[in-house]
């Protein structure tokens, strides 16, 4: 099974399609997820796939092993067999959602209960082993997979974040999220360039990971930002920073509302102020009749400059891809 933004399944489709050449069922259980049936694709071969940037709309996978009607759910006894014919850790990460949106909190329960009974410790994450549990339609389903594989460790891909008052706007989630799913390391007491930071949301985030940051944008940023001596606001446009700059950054992240290729070609002008191995994180903006097309032809280019590492859509992304890359 794999999980998916609602509006995007025909591009992953598409994308597994071409990178696996061969006969495959797809059939789609839900609004965000569906099931590769009876597929001669390794999970892990698949998880490579997503994790080279060859597949960029599939963010969660797992094995599935059962399935039952909400009304019929099995014992204790009896979905604790079903899992330990499929399971040699002593403890795993067990994960629950709803397709539909909810957290499902109550069928994690039901099958950390299950283990239990069986000296299976269970988490919420953080495990080499997950234990997936999706409620679709009427049915729960069951997969199994090494966290390894699983592309996020968090239900169904779905990293959800507190919407706290220091929070300076919602395009916080991309960035955080794309740090604690690709385990990004800053360097420490490094310097960040944020291109396009108004109202500097992307810049408080990159403060909390230790970076003195130069946000570019001709806009304003939140008051609260405004105090901070190692926020250096240029207020400014892009073009304009880097004809006079003399800075070179660790980091530099764009996440500016403009086309993939426009996006690619300003992230190639940034490389001249780089060091050596500088990571940048890009959100490229879907849009027009073939997004998935103009995102690869926009990555074709980033490589003129950086090697890109990962590139998905994650939870927080809506209509765009998150690239990770080096310089």
């Amino acid at each position: 099974m794999f999980s998916f933004a609602s509006d995007s399944y025909r591009y992953a489709v598409r994308e597994i399609r071409e990178a696996f050449p061969g006969e495959h069922r797809f059939e789609r259980l839900g609004a965000e997820v569906a099931r590769l049936a009876d597929s001669a694709v390794p999970v892990e071969q698949l998880a490579a796939a997503c994790d080279e940037g060859r597949i960029m709309y599939v963010r969660h996978l797992t094995r599935e092993i059962a399935g039952y009607a909400l009304d019929d759910l099995p014992t204790e006894p009896e979905l604790a067999t079903t899992l330990l014919d499929e399971l040699t850790a002593r403890t795993v990460a067990v994960q629950a959602w709803i397709d539909d949106g909810g957290t499902g909190g109550t069928y994690r329960r039901l099958i950390a209960d299950a283990l239990a009974t069986r000296g299976v410790a269970s988490e919420r994450s953080g495990q080499d082993v997950v234990v997936s549990a999706v409620v679709v339609g009427k049915q729960l389903l069951l997969g199994v997979n090494r966290l390894a594989d699983s592309l996020s460790d968090w239900p169904g891909g779905q990293l959800r974040l507190a919407r706290g008052q220091d929070r300076v706007s919602r395009s916080e989630f991309k960035l955080e999220e794309a740090i604690a799913t690709f385990g990004l390391d800053l360097p420490t007491g490094g310097k960040a360039l944020d291109l396009g930071a108004s109202p500097g949301g992307w810049t408080r985030i990159l403060r909390q990971h230790g970076q003195e940051v130069w946000s570019v944008d001709p806009g304003s940023l939140d008051p609260r930002l405004r105090s901070d001596r190692r926020i250096h606001h240029e207020r400014t446009t892009a073009g304009r920073f880097f004809a006079a700059n003399r800075v070179r950054f660790d980091v530099v992240v764009n996440d500016m509302r403009m086309d993939q290729q426009t996006s690619a070609r300003m992230m190639l002008d940034a490389a001249a102020h780089l060091r050596p191995r500088a990571l940048a994180v890009i959100t490229l903006k879907g849009g027009g009749q073939n997004p998935l097309d103009a995102t690869r032809r926009a990555l074709e280019t980033l490589r003129e400059s950086y090697t890109v590492l990962h590139v998905r859509q994650l939870h927080h992304n809506r209509n765009e891809v998150t690239v990770i890359a080096r310089h």
